[in-house]
C-alpha cells in the first residue's frame, strides 16, 4: 500500500471511529424473523460508510438503488424527471415476479374497480410512499435505502404476501436538489469530534436545504405544478391513483413522531369523514409498533388537511387515503434536544419501520380500503349528476398563453378540458369560439374539480396550517361562469392546452410592434434590449398600419423602429421571427410611421417612450423570505430569461449601484442599516433606480423612504385590557391572521404598471395583515387598490376586511430621477399567479414611465 493510500485509510478509520456512535450497519434496520440475502449489497458496501455515519449523497443513492433494483425480479425502476440541475427523480415500482409480468392488466383492473366494475378478487392493492419532498428533512428520503434493500434481500411470508397483495410505488427522491444543499452544509461543518449541541452551524440549515433549486417548497406543489419534480411525480401518481399515498417528512428536533389523522376539525369538506376513520385504523399499526418500542407520538395534532395542495391532502381530494408522517429532525447527524439524542440513523429505521406498518395496515384494511376508494368515485358521480350547474366556461381575454398554460395544468390533474367550437354566453359574458375553454362537471375529478374552482369564504375553524384560498381560475386572472350547456360536439377531442407559436411575422421597411397582453411579452422584450436594440413602449392605445391591414393595440405595446439601430435589418427581423416562434407574441409589421390615430404617430415621444434593459439586483436571506425571493427568481430567470443579480440582504451596502436598474425587496424582515438605505435613496433619486418591494418590504420601504409610519393596523383602541382565557389563545392569535386568501383590487389600466391588462377586476393573493398608506398630494400613486368588498375566497375576518377595504394594494412614485414601487402583496406567490405576474413584469421594464404629477393637488 502506498503512504497516500495508507493515509487516507487511516484517515476513513478514524473518520469512522469517531462518528461510530451515530452511524448504524444494516444489521441495525432489518426486521425479526426476516432471512436477507447476504448476495444483495448492503449500503455500507455499497457506500463506504453506514447509514448515519455521514450524509447520503444523491449521486450514491441513486447509484445503489438503482443497483438493488436491477438485480431484483421484484423491482422494477424507471427514471420519471429530472430536478432543475438535472438529477434524476426515480420510480421504483415494487411487487413479485409474477405481479410485474402483468403491471398493464393489474394497473387497467384497478382503475376499473375505482369505476365500479367487477375486477379479479386478488387484483393487488396499489400503495404509494413519498421519499423525501423537503431536502432538509433527511430520514425522509434516507428512509428509501433500507425500505429498497428489504424488499430487495428479505425472505419472510409477510414479504410475500406484500409483494403478492400489492403493487407499491415508491418516488425516491423527490426533492434531490434541496437534498443535495443539505449534504453539503453538513459536510462543510462536519468535525471529528461528534458535536450534538443544537447551537452548532452543522444543525443550522433549513429552509436553505428544505426548498428546490430556486427556493419553492415543493410540498405545496403538489396542487400548483410549476416545477420540474411535482411534475415528473404527479403524472406517475395518476397513472396509478393509489389507494393509500404516504408522505415522509422531518419537524423541531424536541417533537416526537406524528402520524395521521391529523386534527379532527381542520378537514377539507370535500374530503369524506370515513378517509379519517380508514387512515386512523391504519395508524393503530403504526401505534402497536411505536409502543413495543416504547417511542412517543402523536395523531392528532398541530397538521390538517384543508389545503389540497399538500402531499397528504392531495391523494384525499382524489380517492386515496393521504397519511402524513413527521419526526423530530437530527439535523447534522445527531442533535441532543429535551427529549434526549436524536440520531439521523434511528430515525431513518423509525420512518422505513412504518413504511412497513402502512403497507401492512393497508392489507389488513384491503376490503374497506377497496369499499372507500369504489364508494369516493361513485359518490363523487352522483354529485356531479345533481350538480345543475353541469360545466365551467373560462378564456383569457387577449393572452392564449395564459389560457392554455391553465388548460395544461387542468390536465395534469387528469381533469377533462375541451375546445369551445362556438360562442358561449354564461354570466353576463360571452367565452368566444376558439378561446375559450369548458370543464364538464359529469367526469371522474368532480370533486378536484370543484376544489380548484370554487370559492369558500365560510370556515368551521380559522386556523389554517397553510393558505384558506386557492381558487386558481382567479390566480390566474381567467373570465370564468358555470352553464348547464356548453354545446359540446360528440367525440369532441380534448384539448391539450399545447404551447402555440404566434404567425410568422411579414418583413417591414420601417419597424415592428409586438402585443404585451401575451404572456411572454416581457421575455420578448428582453430578448429585444438584450440584443442592443432600440425599442419604445406606448402609454396611450393606438392602431398601426401593418402588412395586413390595420391593427388596433393596447398601453404597453412595443414599437421597434428600424431607423438609426446598430443591428441591421435582417438581425432584428431574425429576432421578431424568434419572438413569434418561441415566445408565442405576435409581431406586426408596419408600413408607415403615420397612424389613423390622431397624435399618436409612431415618432410621438410623448406616446411612445424608450426603455432601457433592465439590470436586476434581487436581495434574499438574512431574514427575508427564501420563498418569496425564490419565486421571483424564478419568474424572471426561468420563465421570462432575464439575468438577475442575486445579493445577500446584508451585502447590499457595497454594490456598485451604478450598475443596477432595480432593486427587488421581498417579504421578511427587510430592514436596512441607515447607510444602506441612504445609499439606495441616492440611487434612486440621483441615478433613477427603480426599488420594488413586496409585502413586509413594502411595509419597511414606506416608512423608510415615504416618511411613514410601518403601516401598523393592529393596535388596539381599546382603554381597558381585555382579559381572556387561557385555552383560548390559539383561536384568538388566528382570528385576524390572513392564512392566504384571495382578494379582489380595481386596477388603474392607463398606470405603466396596469399595462396589458383586460379589466380593471384583480384577484390579488395576500397574506398579511398590514396596509399601505395612500401617499399626501400625488392622486395618481395608487394604480391598485382593493374594492369596497374585498374578500373572493379564503379566509379574512371581518374586521380585517373592514380595514383593508379601499386601501392600496400597490403604491408607486416617481423620487427624484427614480421611483418607489411597493406591492402589499407578492404578485408571483408560489409562480401561480399569471395573473398578477404582469405587474412585476410591468414594474421591471415600465417604471421609467411612471411620471411625476405637475398640478396642484393639496384640495
Amino acid at each position: 500500500m502506498s503512504i497516500r493510500s495508507a493515509f487516507a485509510s487511516a484517515m476513513m478509520g478514524a473518520f469512522a471511529f469517531t462518528a461510530s456512535a451515530i452511524a448504524e450497519p444494516i444489521e441495525f434496520f432489518q426486521v425479526d424473523g426476516v432471512i436477507y440475502d447476504q448476495s444483495v449489497q448492503s449500503p455500507e458496501d455499497a457506500f463506504g460508510y453506514e447509514i448515519g455515519e455521514r450524509p447520503v449523497r444523491v449521486g450514491d443513492m441513486v447509484s445503489y438503488l438503482r443497483s438493488i433494483a436491477n438485480g431484483s425480479d421484484r423491482i422494477q425502476v424507471e427514471t420519471i424527471g429530472y430536478s432543475h440541475q438535472r438529477r434524476p427523480i426515480l420510480f421504483f415500482t415494487v411487487t413479485s415476479p409474477e405481479n410485474h409480468a402483468r403491471l398493464d392488466e393489474i394497473r387497467e383492473a384497478h382503475h376499473a374497480r375505482m369505476r365500479g366494475e367487477e375486477v379479479p378478487a386478488d387484483t393487488p392493492m396499489v400503495l404509494w410512499i413519498n421519499f423525501g419532498v423537503h431536502g432538509a428533512e433527511a430520514s425522509g428520503m434516507d428512509a428509501a435505502i433500507p425500505t429498497i434493500y428489504h424488499f430487495a434481500a428479505g425472505d419472510s411470508d409477510q414479504i410475500d404476501t406484500m409483494l403478492d397483495d400489492s403493487v407499491m410505488v415508491f418516488t425516491a427522491v423527490f426533492n434531490p436538489d434541496g437534498h443535495s444543499r443539505r449534504v453539503d452544509h453538513v459536510e462543510t461543518f462536519w468535525s471529528r469530534a461528534d458535536n450534538t449541541d443544537p447551537a452548532d452551524m452543522i444543525h443550522n440549515l433549513w429552509t436553505e436545504a428544505r426548498v428546490n433549486h430556486y427556493w419553492f417548497d415543493l410540498n405545496r406543489q403538489w396542487l400548483l405544478l410549476t416545477q420540474p419534480e411535482s411534475q415528473a411525480w404527479i403524472a406517475k401518481w395518476h397513472e396509478w391513483k393509489p389507494m393509500v399515498s404516504a408522505d415522509y417528512h422531518e419537524m423541531g428536533s424536541a417533537a416526537p413522531f406524528y402520524f395521521h389523522p391529523g386534527e379532527e376539525l381542520r378537514r377539507n369538506p370535500l374530503i369524506p369523514e370515513r378517509a379519517r376513520e380508514l387512515t386512523f385504523q391504519i395508524g393503530q399499526r403504526h401505534a402497536e409498533f411505536l409502543d413495543s418500542e416504547a417511542r412517543l407520538y402523536t395523531t392528532q395534532e398541530r397538521f390538517d388537511n384543508f389545503y389540497i395542495g399538500k402531499g397528504s391532502t392531495y391523494p384525499q381530494i382524489n380517492g386515496s387515503l393521504g397519511i402524513l408522517y413527521e419526526i423530530g429532525a437530527a439535523r447534522g447527524g445527531a442533535i441532543q434536544t429535551e427529549r434526549g439524542l436524536v440520531t439521523h440513523a434511528d430515525n431513518v429505521r423509525t420512518q422505513f419501520r412504518t413504511v412497513l406498518t402502512t403497507v401492512q395496515g393497508a392489507l389488513d384494511l384491503r376490503s374497506e380500503i377497496t369499499d372507500y376508494q369504489r364508494q369516493f368515485f361513485a359518490d363523487a358521480a352522483a354529485d356531479a349528476e345533481r350538480d345543475r350547474r353541469r360545466n365551467y366556461v373560462f378564456t383569457a381575454a387577449g393572452d392564449p398563453e395564459r389560457a392554455a398554460r391553465f388548460v395544461r395544468l387542468l390536465r395534469m390533474h387528469d381533469i377533462d378540458v375541451y375546445e369551445t367550437s362556438a360562442d358561449l354566453s354564461a354570466g353576463g359574458q360571452t367565452f368566444p369560439a376558439g378561446e375559450s375553454y369548458v370543464v364538464p362537471l359529469d367526469q371522474q375529478q368532480y370533486r378536484m374539480i370543484q376544489g380548484i374552482f370554487e370559492r369558500v369564504t365560510e370556515f368551521e375553524e380559522n386556523i389554517f396550517y397553510d393558505v384558506s384560498g386557492w381558487t386558481l381560475p382567479l390566480a390566474y386572472d381567467l373570465e370564468y361562469a358555470t352553464i348547464s350547456n356548453a354545446r359540446l360536439s360528440e367525440g369532441a377531442a380534448l384539448a391539450d392546452g399545447g404551447f402555440e407559436v404566434a404567425p410568422a411575422p411579414d418583413r417591414s421597411s420601417y419597424g415592428y410592434v409586438i402585443e404585451w397582453s401575451q404572456t411572454y411579452a416581457p421575455r420578448a422584450l428582453n430578448r429585444i434590449l438584450a440584443e442592443g436594440i432600440m425599442a419604445r413602449a406606448a402609454n396611450e392605445e393606438f392602431t398601426v398600419n401593418t402588412t395586413r391591414g390595420p391593427v388596433s393595440l393596447g398601453r404597453g405595446s412595443v414599437f421597434v423602429p428600424l431607423a438609426r439601430q446598430d443591428a441591421d435589418a435582417d438581425d432584428i427581423f431574425a429576432i421578431m421571427q424568434t419572438i413569434a416562434a418561441e415566445d408565442g407574441v405576435p409581431v406586426h409589421a408596419t408600413t408607415s410611421g403615420l397612424t389613423p390615430t390622431t397624435g399618436r404617430d409612431l415618432g410621438a415621444t410623448n406616446v411612445f417612450r424608450a426603455l432601457e434593459q433592465p439590470r436586476v439586483v434581487l436581495a434574499f436571506n438574512d431574514g427575508l423570505s427564501r420563498y418569496d425571493a425564490g419565486e421571483i427568481w424564478w419568474t424572471l430567470d426561468f420563465q421570462h430569461d432575464m439575468p438577475v443579480t442575486l445579493v445577500e440582504k446584508d451585502d447590499l451596502g457595497s454594490v456598485d449601484w451604478s450598475d443596477y436598474t432595480h432593486l427587488v425587496l421581498v417579504g421578511g424582515n427587510a430592514s436596512l442599516p441607515d447607510g444602506t438605505r441612504d445609499m439606495i435613496q441616492n440611487w434612486i433619486r440621483r441615478d433613477g433606480g427603480t426599488l420594488i418591494a413586496t409585502r413586509q418590504g413594502a411595509r419597511w420601504a414606506q416608512g423608510a423612504f415615504f416618511n411613514h409610519g410601518n403601516g401598523d393596523s393592529d393596535a388596539s383602541e381599546s382603554e381597558t385590557p381585555e382579559r381572556v382565557d387561557f385555552a383560548e389563545m390559539a383561536l384568538r392569535d388566528a382570528q385576524h391572521v390572513i392564512g392566504g386568501a384571495i382578494f379582489e383590487a380595481d386596477l388603474d389600466t392607463s398606470h405603466p404598471l396596469g399595462f396589458g391588462f383586460a379589466n380593471r377586476q384583480l384577484p390579488v393573493h395576500r397574506n398579511v395583515s398590514f396596509t399601505l398608506e395612500r401617499p399626501d398630494g400625488d392622486p395618481y400613486a395608487v394604480p391598485l387598490q382593493y374594492t369596497d368588498e374585498p374578500l373572493l375566497t379564503g379566509y379574512a375576518s371581518e374586521r380585517r376586511q373592514e380595514e383593508i377595504a379601499g386601501t392600496p394594494s400597490i403604491v408607486s412614485q416617481r423620487q427624484g430621477r427614480g421611483a418607489i414601487i411597493l406591492m402589499a402583496d407578492n404578485p408571483v406567490f408560489r409562480a401561480t399567479y399569471p395573473g398578477t405576474e404582469r405587474l412585476l413584469m410591468n414594474a421591471i421594464f415600465f417604471s421609467d414611465l411612471i411620471d411625476r404629477p405637475r398640478g396642484d393637488y393639496e384640495e
